[in-house]
């Protein structure tokens, strides 16, 4: 089932510039610059939060990850230490 979601993620974007394509060429308009700004948007967002988890969620230099384990039936999760 990830592997569906995975593949669908992959060709999200060439399904929309597919559909774009096709809307050009029955003579309609392309996107109008109003959903082009909320995509760039959400792009601008996505990045921000990326680099933002990115500096926020790392391990310190010569800290070591111990990964998850179970521990009397409940799963501790990972972290560093």
């Amino acid at each position: 089932m990830i592997r569906l979601l995975e593949v669908g993620l992959f060709l999200a974007p060439l399904g929309a510039y597919i559909l774009w394509r096709r809307t050009v060429a029955r003579g309609q308009d392309g996107p109008s610059r109003t959903v082009l700004a909320v995509i760039f948007a959400g792009l601008l967002g996505l990045g921000g939060a990326l680099a933002w988890f990115g500096v926020n969620d790392r391990l310190l230099p010569g800290e070591r990850y111990v990964p998850a384990q179970i521990q009397d039936g409940r799963i501790v999760p990972g972290h560093g230490g």
